[in-house]
């Protein structure tokens, strides 16, 4: 049977319990029409890139299926008609990855990285620019304030 990966986005709404129900849902439409989920990933509630009937975030879950072309269609034609699902899309794929997905393994490495205390700064390396010590002309101008600001009434004007 034909391989296909199909990734669904649900409402925010929703809980991931009832996520998890809809891919139960799916997995028994698909094994009664034939067919079988082989992978099966949450991703997670994530941040969409542009309002989806007027959501912001959604569930995200990943599926891996080994099912007959009828089945598949069956099974898109249902999750068109859920008031829950918010968008799909289904691929064909020449093998279903038993390894995580790519953002499964991105979201770990993230985890795994050490963003703590890194060590004092070296001396000197990390400076702004501005002079240490002596006289600062942005100090003096915000100590002066806005009514102060002084100007030559010959230059600029044009007349002599």
């Amino acid at each position: 049977m034909p391989l296909y990966e199909c990734v669904l986005i649900a409402r925010s709404e929703v809980t991931q319990q009832q996520v998890d129900a809809l891919a139960d849902q799916v997995a028994a439409q698909l094994e009664s029409d034939g067919g079988a989920v082989k992978k099966r990933e949450y991703w997670g509630l994530r941040s969409l890139a542009y309002r989806i009937k007027k959501n912001r975030k959604g569930h995200y879950m990943l599926l891996g299926l080994d099912a007959p072309a009828a089945a598949v269609s069956e099974m898109e034609r249902q999750l068109r008609l859920n008031e829950d699902v918010l968008r799909f899309l289904t691929i064909r794929i020449e093998a279903i990855d038993d390894a995580p997905s790519a953002i499964l393994s991105r979201r770990g490495e993230e985890r795994d990285r050490d963003r703590g205390f890194r060590g004092p700064k070296p001396p000197g390396r990390f400076d702004s620019g501005r002079r240490r010590g002596g006289f600062d002309d942005r100090e003096e101008y915000r100590a002066r304030g806005d009514g102060d600001v002084m100007m030559d009434d010959h230059v600029g004007h044009g007349e002599e």
